[in-house]
């Protein structure tokens, strides 16, 4: 059975509304707050897709996404994402050789 992706619409910045995938959710013991990965499946000028972060409360009823802004909780998440990068592609070069 396939994973359920789990998507949310967000208003960007020019009053457009966009779809994003949630790749991943977490709390921190560190700072005991709850994060949200996403991204809008866009690339950036090298091809990669953005992928975004934002603190949330996932006990309210309509969830609001907010900014990170300290330098130690981005590296909390950077840490985490460089992770499961290295799972994936140690995932990829382990089985797919066809």
């Amino acid at each position: 059975m396939k994973d359920e992706i789990m998507t949310f619409k967000v208003t960007n910045d020019e009053g457009k509304e966009v779809e994003c995938e949630v790749l991943f959710t977490f709390e921190s013991d560190e700072t005991k707050k709850n994060y949200i990965v996403y991204t809008d499946n866009t690339l950036d000028e090298e091809g990669n897709t953005k992928v975004y972060a934002s603190i949330y409360n996932p006990n309210e009823e309509e969830t609001k996404l907010l900014p990170i802004e300290s330098d130690k909780e981005w590296k909390i998440i950077e840490t985490i994402l460089e992770e499961l990068q290295n799972e994936a592609n140690k995932a990829n070069e382990g089985g797919n050789k066809e």
